[in-house]
C-alpha cells in the first residue's frame, strides 16, 4: 500500500478494535500461547502504527497501558459462559457505539454479527482434527464458530502455513483471503550467563539435568508418550536427570498423572505447574534438552522459545512444529515412544551434539519476531480497510 493511500486511512479517522478478553492475568492454561500472542500484539502496536486510533477490549483488573490514542474498555468475562455471551451479545453493540471500523478477534471467534469489518486470526483447528481431546461443549462451541467467523471474516491470519491448509481443507475458507503472520519471540528469551544458571537452578533446587516440557497439561500435548519414553529411557540416561513437566493444568489431563502413577514416576518426574513469564527463559537455560511431541500445534512458540535460549530442541514431526522447527532440532515421529526413548539417551550423552543444536535453534529463531508479526497484521488492517480484500 502507499504511503499516501496510509495516511488517507488514517484521516478519516477510522477505528480499530482488537477483541482482548482472552489476555490471561492469573495462573493456568490462558497464561500459555494465546495469552502471549495478544500480549505482544499489543505490545507492539504503538510501533508498527504509532497514528492508529485503537479500541482495546480487555478484561477486568488488565494492568496493560498504551499510548493516549488507544482507548480501553474492561468487562469482567471471567468463565467461558460469561465470555461468550459478552462476546456474541455485547461486543456488536460496543463496536457500534464505539465507531469501529474494523475489530481484530485474535482467537478463533468473532461476533456472528458485526456492525463492520472483521479480521480473524485462527491460532489452530485441533478441535477438528483430535475432537477426542476435547470437552463436548467446547468441541461444539469452537467447530461452529470458528468455522463461520473465517466464512464471514474480511480477512483471516493464520499462525502458520499449516493451520491455513486446514482452514481452506476443513473449514472451506477462501485461501485468498488468509494471510499467514509467524509469531515471534521476545528478547528476554536468549542465552543467560552460567552463574545466573546456576543460581537459578539453586533458587528452584533443580536437578543438574533434567528433560523440560513446557507447555498446558491436555490430551493434545501427547504427554504419556513422553513419560512411557522417559521410563524406557531413565536407566540409560546420566544420573539423577529428571523429566520436568512445566505448565498449567488444561482439560482432561487426568491420564497423564495417571501414567506417572502407572509408571511409579512420583520420584522421576517433577510436576512444577505454572511457570511466571520472567522465569521462563531460565527454565530453558536450565535443561539438557527440551521436548515437545504434541500430536498437533497451530504453531508451538514454546519450541521457538526453547531455540532462543540455546536449549537443543526435539519436537514431533506433526502438524506446524517443522515449519518452526526447520532443521534446527530433531524431528521424530509422535506415536513411537521407543524412538524418543533412544533420542533422549543421544542427546543427553552427547555434549557435542548438544552445543551443535545449540547454534542450529539459536540461528533459527533469529528468524521469527514479534515486531515483524505486528507489522504484518498492521498492513492486514490497512489492506481490509482500504477495501484491498
Amino acid at each position: 500500500m502507499s504511503k499516501q493511500l496510509v495516511n488517507a486511512t488514517k484521516r478519516t479517522g477510522r477505528r480499530i478494535g482488537i477483541n482482548a478478553h482472552l489476555l490471561g492475568s492469573g495462573e493456568g492454561y490462558r497464561r500459555a500461547g494465546v495469552s502471549r500472542y495478544i500480549a505482544e500484539l499489543l505490545g507492539h502496536l504503538e510501533e508498527a502504527d504509532p497514528e492508529g486510533d485503537y479500541v482495546l477490549f480487555l478484561p477486568a483488573g488488565s494492568s496493560l497501558r498504551l499510548t493516549h490514542q488507544t482507548r480501553v474498555s474492561t468487562r469482567r468475562t471471567e468463565g467461558p459462559a460469561r465470555r461468550v455471551l459478552w462476546e456474541q451479545l455485547e461486543l456488536p453493540r460496543a463496536a457500534q457505539r464505539e465507531h469501529l471500523a474494523l475489530l481484530h478477534s485474535p482467537v478463533n471467534v468473532q461476533p456472528l454479527l458485526l456492525p463492520c469489518q472483521g479480521v480473524v486470526t485462527v491460532m489452530d483447528l485441533s478441535f477438528l482434527v483430535y475432537p477426542r481431546s476435547f470437552r463436548p461443549q467446547q468441541r461444539l462451541y469452537q467447530t461452529v464458530f470458528t468455522r463461520v467467523s473465517a466464512q464471514r471474516a474480511a480477512q483471516v491470519i493464520a499462525i502458520s502455513l499449516q493451520t491455513a491448509q486446514d482452514l481452506v481443507r476443513r473449514c472451506g475458507t477462501n485461501a485468498s483471503k488468509i494471510a499467514v503472520i509467524y509469531p515471534g519471540v521476545d528478547s528476554s528469551f536468549r542465552p543467560a550467563e552460567p552463574a545466573a544458571i546456576q543460581a537459578f537452578r539453586q533458587r528452584r533446587g533443580l536437578p543438574e539435568r533434567f528433560i523440560l516440557h513446557v507447555g498446558t497439561l491436555e490430551p493434545r500435548k501427547n504427554l504419556p508418550v513422553l513419560l512411557r519414553a522417559f521410563d524406557r529411557a531413565r536407566s540409560s540416561l546420566p544420573a539423577g536427570c529428571k523429566l520436568v513437566l512445566a505448565g498449567g493444568k488444561g482439560w482432561l489431563y487426568e491420564p497423564i498423572l495417571r501414567t506417572i502413577e502407572e509408571l511409579q514416576l512420583e520420584s522421576e518426574v517433577i510436576l512444577r505447574g505454572f511457570v511466571p513469564d520472567e522465569e521462563l527463559p531460565l527454565w530453558y537455560n536450565c535443561a539438557d534438552v527440551f521436548v515437545y511431541p504434541s500430536l498437533y500445534e497451530g504453531f508451538g512458540l514454546p519450541v521457538l522459545e526453547a531455540m532462543a535460549c540455546g536449549c537443543p530442541v526435539m519436537a514431533a514431526r506433526s502438524s506446524s512444529l517443522p515449519e518452526v522447527v526447520g532443521d534446527a532440532g530433531l524431528l521424530l515421529t509422535q506415536h513411537q515412544p521407543e524412538v524418543w526413548a533412544e533420542e533422549l539417551v543421544r542427546v543427553c550423552s552427547n555434549a557435542t551434539m548438544r552445543a551443535e543444536l545449540r547454534e542450529l535453534g539459536l540461528e533459527r529463531a533469529r528468524q521469527f519476531s514479534w515486531t515483524k508479526m505486528a507489522r504484518e497484521t498492521v498492513r492486514v488492517y490497512r489492506e481490509v480497510l482500504s477495501g484491498g480484500t
